[in-house]
């Protein structure tokens, strides 16, 4: 009985929030605690009846009860048969399968079974029984989890004799729990996505949904509601038709299924290989793959089968298919285009339509090809330069008339660095004249005319002086002249000269070259 007017006082306030308060089912289901389905239930049973809260609120809780459940009374509920939990278990990884389609199917062979309510009740009772990792309903090929071992393998460097750590790279998918792992030599992005590429082609496929811990490789900046992606793994991400949906921070739910993989590869491969001596990176990842196949293959207490028998029953012929063509690695940086209409990228220069003068442009490049992004449209595309100080040009991206349209010019150039000196302005002239196009040597002409916000016009001066003597004519050599203090020594030079007295009797020094 005092169960029952626990439940009428529920339903009032039901019918209340929702007449008189207006509020939304999920609402009043937080209000109530009880699920927004249920108050979906009985809100519909009382506008079936016609109830509203002013009429409910005029009767007694018998009288409302009856209303609502007619000829029911509190006779003892009968043991009912419920289907084998572990099969309801399995089911629920099948792509589009639920509890109330499961349900459904079992009111249709047991007609006088459990009420939809409470077949939910025991199923999660039963449920909460389970290792965390298993008790988390993922559906077949959806989601793989992915992180790095905290302990590293190793192998010994067979000419040296020295220990080399190895990152352990583990992935594992969600309904089967099928496991994967690999030795790689970091953490870096490049080896992040080769540990990713390696999963999917041991399981034979991609899953819908990657799932990472919030690791810099791969998340640039972790957010729990936004988290920004590094370029290159969302590009692979694209590249394999799969989302990546980072682990919420503070959320270790999120990732229970691939902390749990990472035990059991520190347990069942790290633990199997540590009394063996390997003296490559190759010889290694034989061992671990040794390894993985048995933990793969080990029946599973609970489930009473093996990953592998899951993932050939569930996990595999959900997967999507690889694409034709292996992911290429390539890395992204941002860069703003110079007066040149160049950017730089590691010490070369790569040109852009001129038109792009100051805008900022994503880079992607490898080791033989560099493209230049602007909102998403590639600007350019050049071959690979690892020369330090080369300039790498398309005729195409020089403007008309070679410069006039261009924000600095020679002229404007050379007349700042005679305002400073007639040296800066015979250096401007000098680096303007060595390089094969002007405009390449802006860059250079406007660094040392920078300088003059840091030194004095006349420090500035001496050190181009100094720079022209000895034949630097870059902005390198000026700012370590600077740096070092040599112009002084160009100022104290003219000073002594200065200083020299001129008289008729005092012999010059051609005097003692003269023939005796």
């Amino acid at each position: 009985m005092k169960k029952r007017r626990i439940v009428m006082r529920k339903i009032k306030e039901i019918l209340r929030l929702h007449y008189e308060r207006k509020l939304s089912n999920r609402s009043i289901g937080r209000a109530c605690t009880i699920s927004p389905t249920t108050v979906g239930e009985y809100l519909e049973k009382a506008r079936q009846l016609n109830l509203d809260f002013k009429k409910v609120s005029t009767l007694d809780d018998e009288t409302i009860y009856t209303l609502l459940y007619p000829g029911k009374d509190a006779k003892a509920i009968e043991v009912k048969k419920m289907p084998e939990m572990n099969y309801l278990h399995e089911e629920l990884k099948k792509k589009g399968v639920t509890v109330q389609i499961l349900w459904e199917e079992y009111r249709r062979n047991n007609p006088e079974g459990y009420s939809r309510s409470h077949f939910f009740k025991l199923y999660d009772e039963w449920g909460k029984t389970l290792h965390p990792t298993l008790r988390m309903e993922h559906k077949a090929g959806e989601k793989m989890f992915v992180d790095f071992s905290g302990d590293k393998p190793h192998y010994i460097d067979h000419l040296t004799g020295e220990m080399i750590n190895i990152e352990l790279f583990v992935a594992v998918l969600g309904a089967s729990s099928y496991t994967f792992a690999t030795g790689l030599r970091s953490q870096n992005l490049e080896d992040w996505i080769r540990g990713h590429i390696k999963a999917f082609e041991y399981f034979g496929g991609c899953p819908e949904i990657i799932v990472p811990d919030n690791l810099k490789s791969g998340v640039k900046r972790s957010c729990i509601y936004d988290p920004e992606l590094n370029p290159t793994y969302s590009e692979m991400a694209d590249h394999y038709d799969i989302a990546v949906l980072p682990a919420r921070p503070y959320k270790p739910k999120d990732k229970a299924k691939v902390e749990n993989a990472v035990l059991n590869a520190q347990r069942r491969i790290l633990a199997a290989i540590r009394n063996k001596t390997f003296f490559t990176l190759s010889e290694l990842n034989q061992g671990i793959e040794n390894a993985l196949d048995d933990l793969n293959s080990r029946e599973m207490q609970v489930i009473k089968k093996s990953r592998e028998q899951l993932f050939n029953e569930i996990d595999k012929p959900a997967l999507k298919g690889l694409p034709s063509r292996k992911f290429e690695i390539c890395n992204w940086k941002k860069a703003k285009v110079h007066i040149d209409y160049h950017i730089e990228l590691e010490g070369s220069y790569y040109s852009v339509p001129y038109t792009y003068l100051h805008k900022q442009v994503d880079i992607k490049f490898n080791d033989l090809l560099v493209e230049i992004y602007y909102k998403s449209k590639r600007l350019a595309s050049h071959s690979r330069s690892h020369k330090k100080g080369e300039f790498v040009t398309d005729e195409s991206h020089r403007p008309p008339s070679h410069i006039k349209y261009l924000e600095w010019t020679p002229e404007r150039l050379k007349h700042w660095g005679k305002s400073i000196g007639i040296n800066t302005e015979a250096l401007m002239q000098e680096i303007m004249s060595s390089r094969r196009h002007v405009e390449q040597s802006f860059r250079s002409c406007l660094g040392i005319l920078r300088l003059s916000k840091t030194y004095s016009p006349e420090r500035l001066d001496d050190a181009c002086k100094r720079a022209l003597s000895i034949g630097g004519t870059n902005y390198r050599s000026v700012k370590s002249i600077l740096e070092k203090g040599l112009d002084k020594e160009v100022r104290i030079e003219e000073e002594t000269k200065s200083k020299i007295i001129q008289h008729e009797n005092i012999r010059g020094q051609d005097y003692y070259q003269e023939e005796v």
